[in-house]
């Protein structure tokens, strides 16, 4: 007799199927960064493919600044006596920091008398290195940033993303302006190498822009130890700014919440009853240390603060830049106005010179040491790295092939935070007094020429240090309902940095 023919079991052949697609899928993607590397390493030679929309021409551009940015209006043709006399100033502190950094390191009185000053821009590389501690790391780890760059060659899942990001990252600098220039394939390859090297962050776009701001004053390899530091040391600790869920903004923002609703609780009530969140204005504050978000020459003042005085600086400053602009703020009766002026306007015009910005930071950061809020409550261990550093893991299909994933539990107990606590803002706002009829604002932050004080209007009137057990104010409560609409509106975490 005639065998019967088999019986195909139509279950294992859709299996057989999927896997054959997802093969298929791992491969066409393995093939494109490939290619995408390949263009890197061939930089700008000429054999290179450009498509004319990646190479802006220089045509309305007329001048660049110290920093490289380059400017549609003329810059002054001369030098006006202030800026002569700021020329010389800064040739008398390059001398003195040349001097301090073959001492190494100097008294902290003297450390912190002269960063707050402003460090000159030709001893920025030196002292940024000293400060992140940069060729100490480099002589500990000899060898593994070259393997980490040939392990994200042939197994990164973020180069896609990467190289989309490092082509829009600073292209008004002469740096970056060029297609596969070297600074753009020197920041396409910390960003590969540092999504290996540190697995379980991966890439986030915000780490573009740290990493071009570094790259700017730093060799390749250079830049990325001095990335790590800024995202392991607990000084810096930007791995939980960027790491999925944001645990560290999200600790930020609702410290500055209650920063503001402490000392400056007329701004805050103004910002509620316009729907103006903290996170609509702050999120670039805090990702990238006012970077585009203030002229460039301050961002670099509060950099280098940030880099010897560590993450505290971030927070006084985003209190510095509100004070200071306060009573613009409250003239403005629309949210898109009030986000308006603080995320475009104050970078083009900040309306006070860079040493009385930072000035004004110095003394607020005083007076947030004396008051107990210079530092939110401690850091959570999500925060932190818990995978060895250097470690390959290998990823999953779904991330090798890019494929969109669903939100994960983390992500969605973000959004549940968020509702909750929105409904509950609203609820509260809608009991509330108007504060423009109320005598809410019971604490006044002042900078004044002769006196650096917080004055309280109200006797008796106290704030409580980290830990109290105080009663959350609706200005602790304070929600993000943005954030929420833009998760949604973006599952992935790296398009929230991207909008």
């Amino acid at each position: 007799m005639t065998a019967a023919p088999p019986v195909h079991n139509n279950g294992e052949q859709e299996q057989e199927q999927q896997h054959d697609q997802q093969c298929a899928l791992v491969k066409r993607a393995e093939d494109e960064r490939e290619d995408i590397f390949k263009r890197y390493e061939l930089g700008t030679d000429p054999s290179n493919k450009v498509d004319s929309w990646e190479n802006p021409t220089f045509e309305i551009y007329h001048k660049t600044d110290k920093y490289g940015f380059m400017h549609a209006a003329c810059l002054p043709s001369s030098r006006d006596s202030e800026e002569a006399q700021r020329i010389k100033i800064e040739l008398e502190r390059d001398k003195k920091w040349v001097k301090m950094l073959k001492d190494w390191p100097p008294p902290h009185e003297k450390l912190h008398k002269r960063v707050y000053k402003g460090i000159p821009d030709r001893m920025r590389w030196p002292a940024w290195k000293k400060l992140l501690n940069v060729q100490q790391s480099m002589d500990t780890n000899e060898g593994i940033y070259a393997r980490m760059l040939q392990m994200a060659k042939e197994n990164a899942t973020e180069t896609r993303q990467i190289d989309a990001d490092v082509n829009r990252q600073f292209r008004d600098n002469v740096a970056y302006r060029e297609r596969y220039s070297v600074k753009q394939c020197s920041l396409f390859n910390i960003l590969n190498a540092y999504s290996v090297y540190n697995s379980e962050l991966g890439y986030c776009q915000g780490m573009a822009c740290v990493a071009g701001v570094l790259l700017l004053y730093m060799q390749e390899e250079e830049a990325f130890w001095a990335l790590n530091t800024l995202i392991t040391d607990p000084k810096f600790g930007m791995h939980g700014l960027f790491i999925e869920g944001f645990p560290k903004l999200t600790r930020f923002i609702e410290h500055h919440d209650r920063i503001l609703s402490k000392l400056m609780r007329k701004l805050h009530k103004h910002f509620i009853k316009h729907n103006v969140d903290a996170l609509l204005y702050a999120i670039k504050w805090f990702f990238v240390v006012f970077v585009e978000r203030v002229p460039f020459s301050l961002s670099l003042r509060v950099w280098d603060i940030f880099l010897l005085d560590g993450d505290r600086v971030i927070l006084a400053m985003a209190v510095t830049i509100l004070y200071l602009h306060k009573d613009e703020l409250l003239r403005l009766k629309d949210m898109d106005a009030i986000i308006e002026y603080l995320q475009v306007k104050l970078h083009k015009n900040f309306g006070y010179n860079d040493d009385d910005a930072v000035q004004a930071l110095e003394r607020i950061m005083k007076k947030l040491r004396d008051l107990k809020l210079d530092v939110p409550p401690p850091a959570k261990s999500n925060e932190f790295p818990t995978r060895e550093l250097g470690v390959f893991v290998e990823a999953d299909r779904d991330k090798k092939t890019g494929q969109r994933r669903d939100y994960t539990n983390t992500e969605k107990q973000v959004l549940t935070d968020i509702m909750s606590r929105q409904e509950h803002n609203a609820i509260e706002v809608q009991s509330t007094v108007s504060y423009e009829t109320s005598e809410c604002a019971t604490v006044t932050l002042t900078v004044p020429e002769d006196s650096h004080s917080i004055r309280s209007s109200l006797a008796g009137t106290s704030v409580a240090s980290h830990g109290s057990s105080e009663t959350m104010s609706l200005e602790d409560n304070n929600v993000h309902l943005k954030t929420a609409n833009l998760l949604q509106n973006a599952p992935q975490r790296e398009l929230l940095l991207g909008t």
